[in-house]
Formats: structure tokens, sequence, C-alpha cells
């Protein structure tokens, strides 16, 4: 069985890809963002930083008190860390799964990779869709040549519907990456530097 991709570290490793910080901003990024796949919060997100930071792929870097609120210590990814964003991120845009969530998590956090990259990933993903598709047509025709009522085959034919609006969505960003009409080199850093996300 596979094993089921960690969405919230996922997060918390593009976060820090960007920008060191601090539990509580973290959260406050997420929130603010309506990054909605994260959910546990803040008990999720406590417990993937203190995993990450076991596994080396981030590190703390810096603990300040600000009067009397708690302690904060501040993370900063760490090149494995980006290695290991950037593995988890290609997967899950590569390859179509049954939870679509994961693929709404992936494009949220896009931005995290080289453009080159997103574009190949998805280029695959398409190519994937496309063999799905096929797959389903074969299947379709088979049974309603047995003499299969529509009826009994109606999930198959939604769950094509699903499959091909995802291949047009995909076909359409990679078209829009290939004129340069999407494109975030530098702008993703610069627009959540230019973020405040201290407490007020």
């Amino acid at each position: 069985m596979a094993r089921r991709p960690d969405l919230v570290g996922l997060t918390v490793l593009a976060m820090l890809s960007v920008r060191a910080g601090h539990p509580y901003e973290l959260h406050r990024f997420i929130v603010d963002t309506h990054k909605d796949y994260v959910t546990g919060l803040p008990r999720s997100l406590y417990h993937a930083v203190e995993k990450l930071a076991g596994e080396d792929l981030i590190v703390p870097v810096e603990t300040s008190r600000d009067g009397r609120r708690p302690e904060r210590t501040v993370y900063e990814i760490t090149d494995e860390g980006r290695q290991e964003l950037s593995t988890r991120l290609r997967v899950l845009l590569e390859n179509p799964g049954p939870d679509r969530r994961t693929f709404t998590a992936a494009v949220s956090l896009m931005g995290a990779l080289p453009v080159p990259d997103a574009m190949r990933a998805l280029r695959t993903r398409a190519a994937t869709i496309e063999g799905l598709l096929a797959g389903m047509d074969a299947h379709l025709r088979v049974m309603k040549d047995g003499g299969l009522p529509d009826i009994l085959m109606i999930e198959v034919d939604y769950e094509r519907a699903l499959n091909e609006a995802e291949l047009a969505w995909v076909r359409r960003v990679v078209a829009r990456l290939e004129t340069g009409e999407l494109d975030w080199s530098g702008i993703v850093k610069q627009e959540l530097l230019s973020r405040t996300l201290d407490e007020p």
C-alpha cells in the first residue's frame, strides 16, 4: 500500500525554501493563503517541523523571545531539504493518483520549482493522463460491446470526464509556460519576502 504524501511537511519545506521562519509564521502563512489541504493545524505543523528537523531537512538557526511571548525557534532549509522538496514536488506533479488533493497541493507549491522542472513534470503528467484515458475508452468499448447498460458504467464515465478536464487544464498551463505568460522566476521569493508574517 502506497504511503500517503506528507503535504504538511511538503508545505513547510516549500515555505522555508523561500525564507527562514518560525512555526508561527508558517502557520499564519498557511491560513492567510488558504492552503486548505493542510489539516490538523497547528498540531500537524509542529509535528511536521519536528520530523523534518529530525531528518536534517531543516535546521534551527535562531531562538528568540519577544517580551512574555513563548520562545520562537527559526528554521531554515538544508541542501538535503531542497533536494527532497524538489523530488517530492516533481513526483506529485508527474503522477496522477486517486487523491486529487495531492495535485492541488503540488500545484499550490509549484512555484518552489524552477520553471523548466515544473514544465517537464506537467508534460509527464499529461502523457500519463492520455494513457489513462485511452485505457478507459478501451474498457468502456469492451463493456458496451458486451451489452452492459450505460448506467452500470457511469462511474467510469465520470472518472473519464474528470481526467479529461484535468488534462485540458494541464495542457493550458504547459502552453502558458511555453509562451512565458506564466513565469515565476524570481517572483515567488520577492512576493513572499514582501509579506509581513509576524504577529501584529
